[in-house]
């Protein structure tokens, strides 16, 4: 019998496409409402998703026949796992499509912010030619710690080579990926040794505001943090206020605590004062959640989701 799958989110046609021409039927309903696409679900064998729709418990139980839930992208917040896989739904996502993106990112990102080009940009575009207020940090000799050593951190890690850096990289559920370029490590040696930190770690209940007050204040030295992980996993008040007592020296912020739960966008009629800061502040670079959107991510995302969906279904 032909597997169904619902697409609920855009994603690149490569997508569906590669499922069709294995016997898939794709329904794609992008624009359908919420309440609608609850009463279609329970007539699929597959759902394909990106942020904007939660699958609960509730949603997983109106669906006997459901037996992938394939997330495009990284993050799988959005889906209750743990009930899924407990029904035997399997989950999977795709972080192996948008890893290079990020990674690449998350580098120019620390490297514009070090040799302040976007405020240079701005400057010599309104008219100003200013190269003492503009003296750069160099990269080279500097400290990078990573947290979260998946495909995301690795690939970073792997950018990182060549610039004369040492990398120390700590992942709480991972052992025995030390290479000779870097160092597995405990948090407290990247806490003594860091000059930079980078974080690449899902938004769980353990990873919620993971980097506080608290946790800056553990670092031996004053920090850069870069953040393309998720949003809510860095309390933006927290790091405000170690911007202004000098012990954060800059951010590099590609998400955001304010985004809407589909990562469209944020609701500027009504911006928290921390937000407003971050917009006004020459040691902040903010992007809007597009480390990992590149038009080859975009192909990738896709290929390396479509292969899995397939594989669920064969065995």
């Amino acid at each position: 019998m032909q597997k169904k799958i619902l697409f609920i989110d855009s994603n690149h046609p490569r997508l569906h496409e590669m499922l069709i021409e294995k016997g898939f039927r794709c329904d794609l309903f992008y624009d359908k409402p919420v309440d609608e696409l609850k009463k279609l679900i329970p007539q699929y064998d597959g759902i394909v998703l990106r942020s904007k729709f939660k699958i609960t418990k509730e949603i997983i139980d109106t669906a006997p026949n459901l037996k992938c839930i394939a997330r495009v992208g990284a993050g799988m917040e959005n889906i209750d796992v743990a009930y899924a896989t407990q029904k035997g739904i399997a989950c999977v996502n795709s972080p192996e499509g948008n890893r290079d993106a990020v990674a690449e990112h998350a580098m120019g990102m620390l490297l514009c912010l070090f040799n302040n080009i976007s405020k240079a940009n701005a400057e010599v575009k309104s008219g100003k030619w200013l190269r003492e207020e503009n003296r750069g940090v160099e990269l080279y000799g500097k400290t990078v710690g990573i947290i979260g050593y998946g495909n995301m951190g690795a690939a970073f890690a792997k950018r990182l080579q060549g610039f004369g850096v040492k990398v120390l990289a700590y992942d709480k559920y991972k052992s025995n990926f030390g290479t000779d370029v870097v160092k597995e490590s405990s948090l407290q040696e990247i806490f003594e040794q860091a000059d930079v930190l980078s974080l690449h770690t899902p938004l769980t209940q353990e990873t919620y505001y993971l980097i506080n007050d608290a946790f800056i204040n553990n670092f031996k030295k004053a920090i850069y943090i870069i953040n393309t992980a998720r949003g809510r996993c860095l309390n933006t008040a927290d790091l405000i206020k170690n911007i202004e007592s000098k012990k954060v020296l800059g951010a590099c912020l590609d998400v955001l605590e304010y985004e809407a739960v589909s990562f469209e966008g944020i609701e500027y009629k009504d911006i928290p004062q921390p937000m407003q800061y971050l917009m006004k502040s020459d040691q902040v670079i903010l992007t809007p959640h597009i480390a990992g959107w590149t038009n080859e991510s975009n192909v990738k995302l896709a290929e390396f989701l479509a292969k899995k969906v397939i594989a669920v279904f064969k065995a």
